[in-house]
């Protein structure tokens, strides 16, 4: 699913690289499976900005809305554990399961990140990769409702991943946002994730992973 790689792509931070490139991931995008005509129009003021736009505002403009806080964090497991020492662990675990896929994280990438997961899904056949992408529906819906009064543009990409994974987007009114570090361990009770040695990733399935990330029966607009 190589629409999943430009979709990645799209949540990197605005750098040259991306910015020349944007050419190839347009046309990925429009010519690739996977999304439809409407997606790829709400996608289109993105990938025009990316292209065209100054890239210091881009830049100011990204780091505003993802890096300020743990709402709209792109680290997934910032949405599960926080700071506590549980994060170490599951990153080391997923780290593993990239690795059993044949994905080598460079010195200092961060395994949670969501660009690198999707990137990774990327890679696997369908059916692995839709399951993938099963297990972080919840972070992904609360991800586009976060977005979604803020940054249209990016809301976008949150919905055409969902609408990959087989799931409608629909904004719902938000919830007071969880900053605070006792509120979000309040909100949170405290499950390690793990993908454990051991286990192929065919074995890392929807069901498993999602009660991982305590999703199962929770708003995710709540807890994120």
């Amino acid at each position: 699913m190589r629409v999943l790689k430009a979709l990645s792509a799209l949540l990197c931070y605005p750098s040259q690289d991306l910015r020349d490139a944007m050419g190839e991931i347009t046309l990925l995008l429009t010519t690739g499976p996977g999304l439809n005509a409407a997606s790829i129009a709400a996608l289109e003021p993105l990938t025009t900005a990316l292209a065209i736009q100054d890239p210091f505002d881009l830049q100011a403009a990204y780091v505003d809305l993802f890096d300020r806080g743990r709402r709209l964090s792109l680290h997934l497991f910032e949405h599960v554990h926080g700071e506590s020492r549980d994060r170490g662990q599951a990153m080391v675990d997923l780290a593993q399961v990239y690795e059993r896929g044949g994905l080598l994280l460079q010195a200092g990438e961060l395994p949670d990140y969501l660009p690198t997961f999707l990137e990774f899904a990327s890679t696997r056949p369908d059916g692995e990769a839709l399951g993938l992408l099963g297990e972080i529906v919840p972070i992904l819906t609360a991800m586009h409702e976060g977005t979604a009064a803020r940054a249209p543009t990016y809301a976008a990409v949150f919905a055409a991943i969902l609408l990959i994974a087989g799931h409608t987007a629909a904004f719902v009114p938000l919830q007071a946002p969880v900053d605070d570090l006792a509120s979000l361990d309040a909100a949170w009770e405290e499950t390690t994730v793990q993908f454990g040695p051991g286990e192929d990733i065919a074995g890392c399935g929807p069901d498993r992973l999602r009660h991982r990330l305590r999703a199962a029966g929770r708003d995710a607009r709540v807890a994120v």
